[in-house]
C-alpha cells in the first residue's frame, strides 16, 4: 500500500472506532465527562494540557497584568499603566479595583474569542470530514483496482521459498531422555525381579487373598447407612457349629479345618439322618417333638451348607492360587557356589524354565551391582559348561537344552572372555591328556564321547575361527587334527564321530579357507571303507585307516532291500552315543547315511579348495576312488548322482600348476663378442684430465702434504722448547724460594737471641 492509502485507512478506522457503539445495551457509552472543554480521561493521564482560561499564545504562561493583580508586586506595573493612561486621556487615574475589573472583562473577552475560534475550527473539520468521505468513495474503487493489480502482478513463490516456509513451520526435534547405562539397566532389572519375587511369595503365603477378603461388618436394623463409623467396634460376630457357639477368632481356624473335615461331616450327617426314624418308632417316642427337632436340625444344616458353600469355593480358590505360586518359578536366584547347586536348580525343569533360571541368575548377579558378582558369574560359566557335558552324556542326550544354553554361554563369554577362554582350554587340555595316556597305555586311542565333541562345537560358536592364531581356536584345531589321525575307526560310532569332527573342521575354516590335510585324508578313508577291496587302487591309504582287515569294508552295504528302503534322511548324532545296538537294517541305513554325509563334505571341500594351485594333486586319489571303484557299487541313485557331480566339479577346474620338465634338445648358446677393456676407476681420484694436469695435481698434493708435515714438526719443536723453558723457570724459582726461606730462618734466630739477651739485662 502507498503512504496515502495507509493514512486514509488509518483515519477511517479511527473515525469508525469513535462513532460506533461497542454495545447496544450500554446507554452511557457516548457520554464523556469534561472539564473546561477537556476530557477528564485525558486529564487523568497527566498530559500537559493547558486550561482554557490560561490558554495564551505561550502555552500556559500567565499575563503580567493578571499576575500583578492577583499575586501582588505589580504596583510599578499598575502605576506605569495609570500614568500612561493619564498622559493619553488627561483624566483622573483609575483605582485598583477598576483596573482589576477591567482585566477580568478583558480576559473574558479573550476567552469568548478563543471559544469562537474553536467552534469555527470544529465546523471546518466536520466539513473537511464530509468532503473526505465523498472523496474516499472514489479512492476506494481505485485502491481496489490497485490491490487487484498488485495481486495480479505478485509473483508466485518458487520451490525454494515454499521449502523454506515448510522448514520454518516444521516441528523441531524434541530432546529425548538420556540413554541408561548398562549398570542402570541391570539395577532396574534386578529391582523388577525382586518385586516380582516378593509378590510371588505373598501369593504363596496367601497374604494377598487375606488382605483382599473384606471382613463382615455388623449392621443393625437402625443403621442409616450414612457413613457414620464408630471409633472402635469391639462387638464380635457369633456363629454356630455342631450346636456350639464360636467367636470371630475361631473363624479362620474353622475355615482351614473345613476343607479337611467336609467329607467326614457329610458322612456324619448321613448317619444321623438314618438314626432319627428308628428312635421315633417307639410308642412313647414323642414323635411330634422329634419331628420339630428334625426340621430345625435340617434347617440348621441347610443354613450351614449355604454358608459353607462360598467359603469352600473361596478356600479352593485360595489353595489354587497358593499352589500356583508355589509351582511358579522364582524371580530371584543366588549365584550357585558349586556345580551341585546349579544342577539342583536346573534338574527336573523344562527347557524354557532352565533358560529363565540361568537368565535370572545373570540379571540378579550382574557385575555392576556388587563387587563379587564378577567372580560368581565366571564360576557360573564353568558350571554351565560342565552341565552341558553332563547333558551330552545322558541317556538319551538332550541336544535341545544344549542348543538353548549356548546363547547364555555366549553372553557370559562376551562379558568375561578371559575366564571363558581358560575354562574351554582346561576342558580341551583334559581331553588331550586322556588321549595321550590312552596311547601310552594301550598303544591306540579311541574317539572321545559326545561331551568333548559338543565342547569343540561350542568353541567355534563362542570364539572367532577366522584368526590366523587364536589362544582357544588354535588348540581346538590341533585337538581335532589329533582326533582324525590318532584314533582308528573301529565301529559305526567312530565313523559318525569322525564325520562330526569333519563338519566342525569345515565350520572353522569356512571363512579363512585354510587347507586341512587331515580332513581330506579322513574323507578318503571313508570312501575307501565304503567300497569293496580291489587290487588296483591308484592311491595310498594312511592311518587311521587300514587297507586290509576286519574294518576295511565297514561301510559296504550288500543288502539290496536295505538300499531300496533307505529313508534318505540326515545322520543323527544320537548314533554316536552308542546307547543301543542297532539292527541289521538300521546299521545298513546308518552306513548309507554316513556315505552320503562323507560325499557331501567332499563336495564342499572341492568347492572350497579348487582355487589352490595343488588342487589336482590333492584330488587325484579321490577322483581315482570315485571313478574306478565307487561308481561300480550298487548305491542309491542320489549317492551316484552326488558322486558324478563331484567328479564333474573336479574335471571342470583347470590345472593352474604346470610341473617342471626337462627340454628335449640342447639349448643354443649365446653369441660371444670381444670383451672391451675398461680402466677401473680408483675411488677418491678425479678422472678425465691429461697427464700434465694429473702431474701438476700430484705435485700440489705432495706440496700440501709436506707443508702440513713441516708445520706439524715446528709445532712439536715449539712445544718442546716451551716445556724446557718452563722447567728452567720452575727450578730457578724453587732455588730462590729456598734461599729466601733460609735467610728468614737466620733472621728469626738472631731476633730470638737478641730478645733473650734483652730479658736477661732487664732482670739484672
Amino acid at each position: 500500500m502507498s503512504p496515502e492509502e495507509k493514512m486514509m485507512k488509518r483515519f477511517a478506522l479511527e473515525q469508525q472506532r469513535h462513532h460506533e457503539k461497542k454495545s447496544i445495551y450500554n446507554l452511557n457509552e457516548d457520554e464523556e465527562l469534561t472539564h473546561y472543554g477537556q476530557s477528564l480521561a485525558d486529564i487523568e493521564k497527566h498530559n500537559d494540557i493547558v486550561d482554557s482560561d490560561s490558554d495564551t499564545e505561550e502555552r500556559g504562561a500567565l499575563s503580567a497584568e493578571l499576575t500583578a493583580a492577583h499575586f501582588g508586586g505589580g504596583a510599578g506595573l499598575l502605576h506605569s499603566k495609570t500614568s500612561q493612561q493619564e498622559g493619553e486621556e488627561g483624566q483622573k487615574p483609575k483605582s485598583r479595583k477598576e483596573l482589576i475589573e477591567e482585566l477580568i472583562a478583558k480576559s473574558k473577552q479573550e476567552k469568548r474569542e478563543r471559544q469562537a475560534q474553536r467552534e469555527d475550527a470544529l465546523e471546518l473539520t466536520e466539513k473537511l470530514d464530509q468532503d473526505w468521505k465523498e472523496i474516499q468513495i472514489l479512492l476506494s474503487h481505485k485502491t481496489a483496482k490497485s490491490e487487484n493489480k498488485d495481486k495480479k502482478e505478485k509473483p508466485k513463490p518458487d520451490a525454494y521459498d515454499m521449502m523454506v516456509r515448510e522448514l520454518g513451520f516444521e516441528m523441531k526435534a524434541q530432546p529425548s531422555s538420556r540413554m541408561k547405562t548398562e549398570e542402570e539397566l541391570a539395577r532396574e532389572e534386578q529391582e523388577r525381579l525382586r518385586r516380582l519375587e516378593a509378590e510371588r511369595l505373598r501369593r504363596m503365603l496367601g497374604k494377598d487373598e487375606d488382605e483382599n477378603i473384606k471382613k463382615p461388618k455388623h449392621m443393625s436394623a437402625d443403621d442409616l447407612n450414612d457413613g457414620f463409623v464408630l471409633d472402635k467396634d469391639d462387638r464380635r460376630l457369633l456363629s454356630y457349629k455342631d450346636g456350639k457357639m464360636i467367636v470371630q477368632e475361631d473363624v479362620q481356624e474353622e475355615q482351614r479345618k473345613e476343607a479337611s473335615d467336609a467329607e467326614s461331616e457329610e458322612e456324619e450327617g448321613g448317619g444321623s439322618s438314618g438314626e432319627d426314624p428308628e428312635e421315633s418308632d417307639g410308642p412313647d417316642g414323642h414323635s411330634d417333638l422329634e419331628s420339630n427337632v428334625e426340621s430345625e436340625g435340617e434347617n440348621e444344616k441347610t443354613k450351614k451348607e449355604q454358608r459353607r458353600t462360598p467359603e469352600k469355593g473361596q478356600t479352593s480358590d485360595e489353595q489354587k492360587a497358593r499352589k500356583a505360586a508355589r509351582t511358579e518359578l522364582p524371580y530371584t536366584f543366588a549365584a550357585p557356589e558349586s556345580y551341585e547347586e546349579l544342577r539342583s536348580l536346573l534338574s527336573g525343569r523344562s527347557v524354557e524354565e532352565q533358560l529363565l533360571v540361568v537368565e535370572r541368575i545373570q540379571k540378579c548377579n550382574h557385575p555392576g551391582l556388587a563387587v563379587g558378582n564378577k567372580a560368581k558369574l565366571e564360576k557360573l560359566f564353568g558350571f554351565l559348561l560342565e552341565y552341558v557335558g553332563d547333558l551330552a552324556t545322558d541317556d538319551p542326550p538332550d541336544f535341545r537344552v544344549i542348543d538353548k544354553l549356548v546363547v547364555q554361554l555366549y553372553n557370559l563369554c562376551q562379558m568375561f572372555p578371559e575366564s571363558a577362554s581358560d575354562s574351554i582350554r582346561f576342558v580341551l587340555r583334559d581331553a588331550m591328556h586322556e588321549m595321550e595316556e590312552m596311547v601310552e597305555t594301550k598303544g591306540r586311542a579311541t574317539l572321545p564321547g559326545l561331551d568333548v565333541l559338543i565342547y569343540l562345537k561350542i568353541t567355534g560358536l563362542l570364539f572367532p575361527t577366522s584368526d590366523f592364531w587364536h589362544p582357544v581356536v588354535t588348540p581346538a584345531l590341533v585337538c581335532m587334527s589329533q582326533l582324525l589321525t590318532k584314533c582308528p575307526i573301529l565301529s559305526l560310532q567312530d565313523v559318525v564321530k569322525g564325520l562330526f569332527v569333519c563338519c566342525l573342521f569345515l565350520d572353522y575354516v569356512s571363512l579363512s579357507q585354510r587347507f586341512i590335510p587331515e580332513l581330506i585324508n579322513f574323507l578318503l578313508g571313508i570312501l575307501y571303507i565304503a567300497t569293496p577291496n580291489k587290487q588296483s587302487q591308484g592311491y595310498t591309504l594312511v592311518h587311521p585307516f587300514r587297507a586290509l582287515g576286519k574294518n576295511s569294508e565297514l561301510l559296504v552295504v550288500s543288502d539290496k532291500e536295505d538300499v531300496a528302503t533307505w529313508p534318505r534322511s540326515s545322520l543323527s548324532l544320537r548314533w554316536a552315543g552308542g546307547l543301543r545296538t542297532p539292527t541289521m537294517t538300521e546299521a545298513n541305513h546308518i552306513r548309507l547315511s554316513c556315505l552320503a554325509v562323507g560325499l557331501a563334505l567332499l563336495k564342499h571341500c572341492v568347492l572350497m579348495y579348487r582355487s589352490l594351485p595343488s588342487f589336482h594333486a590333492i584330488a587325484r586319489p579321490l577322483q581315482a576312488l570315485l571313478v574306478e571303484h565307487l561308481a561300480d557299487c550298487s548305491h542309491p541313485c542320489e549317492l551316484q548322482e552326488l558322486c558324478q557331480s563331484i567328479v564333474t566339479e573336479m574335471d571342470s577346474h583347470k590345472q593352474l600348476l604346470q610341473p617342471l620338465t626337462c627340454e628335449k634338445s640342447k639349448p643354443v648358446p649365446l653369441k660371444l663378442f670381444t670383451p672391451q677393456l675398461v680402466k677401473v676407476l680408483e675411488f677418491g681420484r678425479k678422472q678425465g684430465s691429461s697427464k700434465e694436469e694429473q702431474e701438476r695435481k700430484r705435485l700440489i698434493h705432495k706440496h700440501k702434504r709436506e707443508f702440513k708435515g713441516a708445520v706439524r714438526e715446528i709445532r712439536k719443536d715449539n712445544q718442546f722448547l716451551a716445556r724446557m723453558q718452563l722447567s728452567e723457570i720452575m727450578e730457578r724459582d724453587a732455588e730462590r724460594k729456598r734461599k729466601v726461606k733460609q735467610l728468614f730462618n737466620s733472621l728469626a734466630t738472631q731476633e730470638g737471641e737478641w730478645k733473650a739477651l734483652k730479658r736477661k739485662k732487664f732482670k739484672k
